[in-house]
């Protein structure tokens, strides 16, 4: 993957964005979880159609519409993008590290969750 074209989407997404916050047809995260859970769907039917090109575009729209819910729920304040972002870096690395150094997945699993449960306790 491309970094800079990583960079592009994300510019993109926050222009919709903003445009979006000024529009009325915009329900904020539930329009873009809705159409997440519908892109799902459709890459699931192209999964197996041997279609390449379509498959690419319904994995873009998936991509897309997860990142309109980060948005989205950053705004309502319900959860941080920048906390999901270091969280899904922290998790992987951890869980990339361990099977590199033979680990077991399901006990790098296990030390995860018991580490999210205590800082849900705190």
């Amino acid at each position: 993957m491309n970094g800079s074209q990583f960079e592009t989407l994300l510019t993109l997404v926050h222009r919709k964005h903003r445009f979006d916050a000024t529009n009325s047809w915009a329900q904020g995260s539930p329009t873009y979880f809705n159409a997440l859970k519908q892109e799902v769907t459709e890459v699931e039917e192209e999964l197996g159609m041997q279609r390449r090109p379509h498959l690419e575009e319904e994995l873009g729209d998936v991509l897309w519409n997860y990142l309109n819910l980060l948005l989205c729920l950053d705004d309502e304040h319900q959860i941080s993008a920048d906390n999901v972002l270091a969280r899904t870096i922290q998790k992987f690395e951890e869980r990339v590290s361990g099977i590199e150094r033979g680990e077991a997945w399901v006990d790098i699993k296990a030390k995860q969750k018991q580490r999210l449960q205590m800082e849900e306790n705190t």
